[in-house]
């Protein structure tokens, strides 16, 4: 069975990765933010954290209640093994794609 994951997709297992066991939404979020330089809906990221769970790319669990948080616990979230191979698909076939484009490289021909 082939999972086909999309740039938010892979853009969220990324930010899960780099965070580690820090991953919850909000900083996954912020990750996002800073990284790219575009806005990430909080309710967009959770639904796709849920999509992702559900085809065993992402592992989510309530973490401990903190006083930052007014005593509520924060959604830990880590990428499962087959999220580190779908990812590493994922980014693969885009630098697969991208050889020889004028955006990946000064191409000769310029713009195909």
């Amino acid at each position: 069975m082939v999972i086909m994951t999309g740039e938010f997709e892979y853009l969220l297992m990324s930010g899960a990765a780099r965070l580690g066991e820090k991953a919850y939404g909000a900083a996954i979020r912020e990750e996002i933010e800073k990284v790219t330089g575009r806005k990430c809906s909080i309710g967009a990221l959770y639904t796709t954290v849920d999509r992702l769970e559900a085809k065993g790319l992402l592992k989510t669990w309530m973490g401990e209640a903190t006083p930052q948080r007014g005593g509520r616990a924060k959604r830990m979230v880590r990428v499962t093994p087959k999220g580190v191979q779908t990812a590493r698909e994922f980014y693969d076939a885009v630098t697969r794609m991208s050889r020889g484009v004028s955006w990946a490289a000064h191409h000769p021909r310029g713009i195909l």
